[in-house]
């Protein structure tokens, strides 16, 4: 027995400490499972397959041209004419063009730390919203149970009042039955002379009635408050059936994140943590979204686009191209010169004309609309990231505030209902009392943990914007 409990505390201990574990552990599963994630991952690595595409020399041109017939020249027969061509950008244009796939590149990864943040918000959020509804379900379990403990307390008192009506009935019965021996006595005294209108007052009926109503009226109460509870706890079950299934959907939406079966059981833990943030993440200043995903990427865009001017201004200007003509001569009989049959090398050089301007003014055009275009949008990006960093401010704030107010007055909710169950237990009234406050409990438990779950979310959404991990 001493093994097995050493066992079974060992097993409990490490399932504990999965269930600490398990949202960093689901977080990792997500991260290489999500298809968004290695989609921009893919995406990221195929940008920088394009940076030697951009950086290389254009392809040589090789010319071969052979004759069906031998041309015949003074100094032989022309074969065949062979020409090879290499042309050459100006100065510093592969250079921009390199600089401006690499700055891309870069930009797509930021894409890609943006998905993989994103995806840690989700999961996140997710298995917090699995946390609120599996806590409300052991709420409103744990009430329930209490409603069944209220049950038995007024089923013993509507028991313990019926058979204690039934008693002062009996007694009731003997009332009347004295009343009647005094009404015989009284007759004979007025038979005597005494005062006639003596047994008309000492009549017995009216106080039998009396004690008849009041023993029908403590039994119909208890059970009209057996059938209150019973209602109430109709309500409650039909609302922990709604929260078990809304706890299937949100597992199966947790598992899509993770891309994995549906099926599969998720764990949780038994009590989320509540500690505070670093004052760091509370301040909003300049450099709060320094490391912000999406503003790297349009910073990495905008010089791209820099880099993208530099390249179109260069190619605004001449081409060279260096080259080799080689010509194949056969001997020729007629000719008597010394270069008969000798093979004729010549080397050349190509320069292209760029006279037609618009096309690279339309081109310097369009990428300087471009960069300005990404200017804005950083702009309203840094905007819309410091009104959502607000917003999780207060969202953080707001639920710490909440946490502490629910706290207290749980605890305060549990003593009231403590005392008015003891109280209730030793009276006849007081189930009304009961039942409001075991709501007000019930509503403030649910809300602190809707409490703990927005703070939680809120520290997350924090991170989100700042990405940093979670």
């Amino acid at each position: 027995m001493k093994k097995l409990i050493i066992y079974l505390g060992l097993f409990a201990f490490c399932l504990s400490c999965y269930s600490q574990d398990s949202l960093m552990h689901y977080l990792e599963i997500a991260v290489k499972n999500s298809p968004t994630v290695l989609q921009r991952y893919n995406e990221y690595q195929a940008s920088l397959q394009k940076v030697p595409q951009v950086g290389s020399l254009p392809d040589p041109q090789l010319e071969m041209g052979v004759f069906l017939s031998p041309m015949e020249l003074i100094s032989g027969n022309q074969v065949a004419d062979i020409k090879l061509m290499q042309m050459f950008p100006w100065f510093g244009v592969l250079k921009n063009a390199k600089d401006e796939m690499s700055l891309m590149a870069k930009a797509k990864y930021e894409t890609f730390r943006d998905a993989r943040s994103q995806v840690y918000y989700d999961v996140q959020r997710t298995w917090f919203d699995l946390y609120k509804i599996r806590q409300n379900i052991r709420i409103s379990e744990k009430n329930n149970e209490l409603l069944k403990t209220i049950e038995r307390l007024t089923l013993v008192k509507f028991r313990s009042g019926s058979s204690g009506g039934g008693s002062a009935v009996s007694s009731g019965n003997m009332t009347g039955i004295n009343a009647a021996t005094n009404t015989s006595v009284s007759s004979g005294m007025n038979s005597m002379g005494g005062n006639p209108g003596a047994y008309t007052a000492s009549r017995p009926a009216s106080s039998t009635g009396s004690s008849q109503s009041m023993n029908s009226s403590p039994g119909s109460t208890g059970l009209a408050e057996v059938y209150q509870i019973q209602i109430e706890m109709s309500s409650l079950e039909d609302n922990i059936a709604s929260l078990r299934n809304e706890e299937q959907v949100i597992e199966a939406r947790f598992n899509s994140l993770l891309n994995r079966s549906q099926t599969i059981p998720v764990a949780v833990v038994e009590l989320l943590s509540i500690a505070p943030l670093d004052i760091a993440y509370l301040t909003v200043n300049d450099s709060v979204f320094t490391n912000n995903p999406m503003l790297g990427m349009l910073q990495y865009e905008q010089k791209s686009l820099a880099a993208r001017t530099n390249m179109q201004k260069q190619m605004g200007l001449p081409m060279v191209g260096v080259g080799l003509n080689y010509t194949v001569i056969n001997k020729s009989e007629m000719s008597t010169s010394s270069m008969n049959g000798r093979d004729m090398i010549m080397p050349m050089v190509t320069v292209t004309l760029p006279i037609y301007r618009k096309k690279y003014k339309a081109m310097q055009m369009e990428t300087r609309f471009l960069k300005t275009a990404s200017e804005q949008n950083y702009q309203a990006t840094a905007n819309a990231l410091q009104t959502e960093y607000y917003e999780a401010l207060q969202l953080y704030n707001d639920a710490q505030r909440r946490m502490k107010l629910y706290d207290s007055q749980s605890k305060l909710a549990k003593k009231s209902l403590d005392i008015s169950i003891k109280t209730f237990s030793s009276s006849s009234s007081g189930l009304s009392d009961i039942l409001r406050i075991r709501q007000l409990l019930l509503d403030y438990e649910l809300k602190q943990v809707e409490a703990v779950v927005d703070f939680n979310k809120a520290e997350a959404w924090i991170k989100r914007l700042r990405a940093t991990a979670p």
